[in-house]
C-alpha cells in the first residue's frame, strides 16, 4: 500500500551528515528520542493555542518534519553506533505513542463538533502502532505498513496546520476527512496483523 514510510531510506540518506555531527558531539540515540518527545509536547502546546495566535499552526508542518527527522536519527544512531538496548527500544515505542497523544489531543478542541470521530482517530492511531509491535512479538519483525502509518499521520497533521494557517475553512468536511483517515488506519492495522501472522 502507498505510504510516505517508503521514502524513509532516501530520507535517512539525507540525514547521514547530521547523524555524524551528532555522534561527534556525543549525542546518544536515547537523547534524540527524548528530544523528539519533548518537541512533540511543545508542538501540542503550540497547536492548542493556535486559534489565538494563528502563526502557531506552523508548529504542525515544521515541528512534525523535525520530529520525523529525530525519529529517523534515533534509530540510525542506535544501529550505526551500536547503541541498541531494550531500554532504548521501549523508550522509542512508548515515546512515539505519547508524542502522538500530545500532538493529536488539541484536535478535540478544534474539531469539537466531531468529538467521537476524533476519539476514534486517536484510539485507532494507538491500536495501529500496537499492531506494528505485535508483528515483532509474533514474527520478530516490526511492522510499519501503511496506509496511514506514523509518517502518513504526520503528513496529514502538517497539512491540517497549513490549511488552518491559511484560514481555509474545511470544518464542514472534517467528519468526512477524519472518517477517511480512520478507514485507512483500519486497513493499515489489518495489513500489519495479516502480514505478521503470515511471517510467523
Amino acid at each position: 500500500m502507498i505510504s510516505i514510510y517508503k521514502i524513509k531510506p532516501a530520507f535517512q540518506k539525507l540525514l547521514t551528515p547530521i547523524l555524524k555531527i551528532l555522534h561527534k558531539m556525543g549525542v546518544t540515540a536515547n537523547q534524540i528520542t527524548w528530544s523528539s518527545i519533548i518537541l512533540s509536547l511543545l508542538i501540542g502546546i503550540a497547536f492548542w493555542y493556535a486559534e489565538t495566535y494563528t502563526l502557531l499552526f506552523l508548529a504542525l508542518p515544521i515541528g512534525l518534519l523535525i520530529r520525523m527527522a529525530l525519529n529517523a536519527l534515533d534509530g540510525m544512531m542506535a544501529r550505526t553506533y551500536n547503541q541498541q538496548t531494550k531500554k532504548g527500544e521501549l523508550l522509542n515505542e512508548l515515546g512515539d505513542i505519547i508524542s502522538d497523544l500530545f500532538i493529536f489531543f488539541p484536535l478535540l478542541f478544534f474539531e469539537r463538533h466531531i468529538t467521537y470521530v476524533i476519539v476514534a482517530f486517536i484510539s485507532l492511531s494507538i491500536i495501529n502502532e500496537f499492531a506494528g509491535l505485535l508483528g515483532k512479538i509474533i514474527s520478530g519483525e516490526r511492522r510499519y505498513d501503511g496506509p496511514m502509518g506514523k509518517s502518513d499521520r504526520a503528513f496529514a497533521m502538517g497539512l491540517y496546520g497549513i490549511l488552518s494557517l491559511l484560514a481555509i475553512d474545511f470544518k464542514a468536511y472534517s467528519v468526512w476527512i477524519f472518517s477517511a483517515i480512520i478507514l485507512l488506519l483500519t486497513i493499515s492495522t489489518a495489513i500489519r496483523i495479516n502480514k505478521a501472522l503470515k511471517a510467523a
